[in-house]
């Protein structure tokens, strides 16, 4: 671990001090300066995990608070500085074919960077972490145990509509009993986000969070219109399936606590009962894939890279997070023993395999994937992988139940991307917006995005403030359209591998093993795929996914 920025910056003067003086001097240089970010990234990394697997320890709580106050403001300083040495050299020419996307996000950074939003970075990095805390605690008492929000979840699946409603009900008034302290959270941020963003010449952070992801290949009015798209042509299609749930089910009005249920009313799938069960049926079931990928997991296994299940303290949610000098990443997610788990391994697994697969790219800009390609990485695995879950579940009809499931959510997670997306977009363009404001503009999207197909009016206040448990908005607000545009992508994926498995598949390797070396529409291109969000390119993969859902019926 870094002790402190004394141990860095000599390092740093080093590389400023040097003066390249040929091609071949200036490329060593740069990738000297990777080297040194990759293995400060790693530190962070490693603090990140620590404070997210124990919200309570102070210890590495102090750790990673140590390293936003006291570490980062400087190498972003230092950064900075390379970065004008880099880009200002009379023969930055030389490396701009072999690293042209590193070079244009180098070029950004340095169109973005601003003194006084250094400090302003580290509180709303600070800030930002509130959430887990607030949300890592979160627990209900259910027949006789104290269970995390993410273990209750598992009654959702339960065959009994009323114990169903009671958990739901359960889970949305622990989440309200912190209404109060995370729309205080969300204000906070805003106000620094928007400072932010005026700082650096933008009118609104939404603008300004654009430029600052890197979005070289689409602009903000191409999203706008991805969502009305969304609305458009992939809303009905899910009306449609959950029309369908409804009637499968018998009910009169479909309720939240409605959705997770199988549509035949069986027993709630369990696709493992273990931790261990848990990483040997997925090693299987990527094995399958493609061995390589199984091997790949074992490593992180053998490791000790994993921390899947869900226990009191732990911050919600999962993610596979690169570390760029071990080239292993690692996983963490909150395991209950459901099918949103395996949902979830195999979309990580997937971030896992980019991980390895573009583990020999030297320049840190090119491991850093946008997430229009790390998603389409691991929003592909989820529909590959699908075809080989008979490691989970040997029983055919478990097997399709599991499929059937995974296609009603891939139904269903568009809308909610564009939802989450259009909500954000209003946020920080009306930032001097009340909070009975955000709570009916909130609403008038759930409308939108989910129609009359739900029938909140039970729970209405709850559905207003759905938005409190999107752990993007609060942490790393404005990624999220990406997982929209990537999952478009995957349905491509899949759909070539369903017409030739092999194929598909090299074509899926030879993207990922770009990693960000080349542009979003080269990268998608060569996984065999278009770079496209019409309204007619989103209703034809739908309706694909619509007509293989409806053969599982």
């Amino acid at each position: 671990m870094i002790k402190s920025w004394d141990e860095l910056k000599p390092q740093f003067e080093q590389l400023l001090e040097q003066n390249p003086q040929t091609p071949e001097e200036l490329e060593k240089w740069f990738l000297a300066r990777s080297e040194l970010l990759a293995r400060i990234d790693e530190d962070l990394a490693w603090r990140y995990i620590n404070m997210t697997r124990d919200t309570q320890n102070q210890q590495y709580q102090k750790a990673y608070n140590d390293f936003i106050e006291n570490i980062q403001p400087n190498v972003i300083r230092y950064t900075h500085k390379l970065n004008q040495k880099l880009i200002s050299h009379p023969l930055i020419p030389s490396l701009e074919n072999k690293y042209s996307t590193a070079i244009r996000k180098i070029k950004r950074e340095i169109e973005l960077f601003n003194e006084r939003n250094i400090a302003l970075m580290t509180e709303e990095d600070k800030l930002a972490q509130e959430f887990a805390r607030i949300t890592g605690v979160m627990t209900i008492r259910c027949e006789g145990k104290e269970l995390t929000l993410q273990q209750a979840s598992r009654y959702l699946y339960d065959h009994r509509r009323s114990m169903r409603k009671k958990v739901y009900n359960k889970i949305a008034s622990r989440r309200l009993k912190d209404y109060n302290k995370l729309n205080d959270l969300l204000d906070n941020l805003i106000k620094i986000r928007t400072q932010i963003a005026h700082n650096a010449g933008y009118e609104n952070f939404r603008d300004y969070k654009h430029d600052d992801l890197g979005r070289f290949d689409y602009k903000v009015e191409d999203v706008l219109k991805l969502n009305e798209a969304v609305a458009s042509a992939a809303v009905p299609v899910m009306e449609e399936a959950l029309e369908l749930r409804k009637q499968k089910l018998g009910i009169d009005s479909l309720k939240p606590w409605d959705l997770e249920v199988d549509l035949d009313k069986a027993a709630p799938l369990v696709p493992f009962r273990s931790a261990q069960e848990f990483i040997e049926k997925t090693i299987k079931t990527l094995a399958s894939v493609r061995p390589k990928y199984g091997e790949y997991f074992s490593i992180m296994a053998e490791k000790g890279f994993l921390d899947l299940e869900s226990r009191k303290g732990k911050a919600p949610g999962g993610y596979n997070y690169p570390l760029l000098v071990s080239n292993v990443p690692f996983i963490f997610m909150n395991a209950a023993g459901t099918i949103t788990d395996l949902h979830t391994i195999v979309h990580e697994a997937g971030h896992a395999v980019h991980s390895f697969l573009s583990a020999d790219l030297k320049v840190v800009e090119q491991k850093e994937l946008p997430s229009e390609v790390a998603e389409l990485a691991s929003m592909s695995m989820e529909l590959i992988s699908m075809e080989h879950w008979d490691h989970f579940f040997s029983d055919k009809e478990e097997l399709k139940r599991a499929k059937r499931f995974q296609l009603e959510s891939v139904l269903r997670v568009l809308p909610w991307i564009s939802l989450v997306d259009s909500f954000q977009q209003w946020l920080y363009t009306h930032p001097q917006h009340t909070s009975l404001e955000r709570y009916s503009k909130w609403l008038s999207l759930v409308r939108k995005y989910f129609g009359q197909s739900v029938d909140w009016k039970e729970v209405e206040w709850y559905a207003a403030n759905l938005w409190q448990k999107q752990l993007h908005i609060f942490e790393v607000p404005f990624y999220y359209i990406e997982y929209g545009i990537a999952q478009l992508g995957a349905i491509a994926v899949w759909r070539n591998y369903k017409r030739d498995p092999k194929k598909a598949l090299d074509l899926y390797e030879q993207a990922l093993s770009l990693g960000y070396s080349k542009t979003i529409p080269e990268i998608y291109k060569a996984a065999g795929i278009k770079f496209d969000f019409s309204q007619e390119y989103i209703k034809e993969l739908v309706q694909f996914v619509f007509e293989e859902y409806k053969k599982l019926l």
